[in-house]
């Protein structure tokens, strides 16, 4: 099999864990989301803290990851940017420190990057079983957060590569603390790695949607 039909194939492969993922997500979140357009495109604006201004600009971040990673640089890695609040995490697979490197350098000159998180480690592409374990893994911790009252699953976003979970978001101490416990209790999960934004709880309750669960302790029901 010649170089572009391997790279054609893994491009499906991923395209099929990542739609496998978001419709997961999409049915646990039990939330509408909202269609906002973009520059020559439409995205997925989910509710959230972000403002739908920082969603976009996440967005636009993950596209121009995608167009400035070259030809030969793909073929040397297998790397996912997964950007929240414009910071940036990094995860997958490079065959040499020197393509790491390479990644996090692009990752780091895109526009309105705050941060990058690079999680790639050294060596062969995940095989499809593992990405499509990872992407059950990440539903599954999705409807354990569901039935919690102390943490919203909008606010947390669930990043799984082979079997290890980063959580990012804007979340509190506290809602911090709990997502990791229930992340660690997730079939299959070999670590839990915190990339989050941690705000005081005035700013969770200025930034949070009126869909947004009452914290804990608040006996005032969920409307979802």
């Amino acid at each position: 099999m010649n170089e572009k039909k391997i790279k054609a194939n893994r491009s499906i492969r991923a395209l099929a864990v990542s739609c496998v993922v978001l419709a997961a997500v999409a049915v646990l979140q039990g939330c509408v989301p909202l269609v906002v357009a973009g520059v020559g495109t439409s995205v997925v604006a989910t509710i959230d803290r972000r403002s739908y201004g920082a969603q976009l600009e996440d967005v636009e971040i993950q596209r121009r990851f995608g167009a400035q990673v070259s030809d030969a640089l793909a073929a040397k890695t297998n790397v996912s940017a997964t950007s929240y609040n414009r910071w940036v995490l990094l995860t997958g697979q490079a065959i040499d420190d020197a393509s790491r490197a390479q990644i996090e350098q692009i990752a780091r000159g895109i526009p309105n990057v705050r941060e990058v998180i690079n999680q790639i480690t050294i060596g062969y592409p995940s095989s499809f079983a593992t990405r499509a374990n990872d992407a059950l893994i990440t539903s599954n911790i999705k409807a354990l957060m569901v039935n919690r009252k102390d943490i919203a699953p909008n606010n947390v976003k669930i990043v799984t590569e082979s079997n290890v979970v980063y959580l990012m978001g804007l979340v509190t101490e506290s809602e911090a603390n709990a997502a990791v416990e229930v992340a660690r209790t997730g079939s299959g999960v070999s670590r839990v790695v915190r990339v989050f934004e941690i705000i005081s709880d005035d700013e969770a309750k200025r930034l949070s949607p009126p869909s947004t669960p009452p914290p804990q302790g608040d006996k005032s029901s969920n409307p979802n």
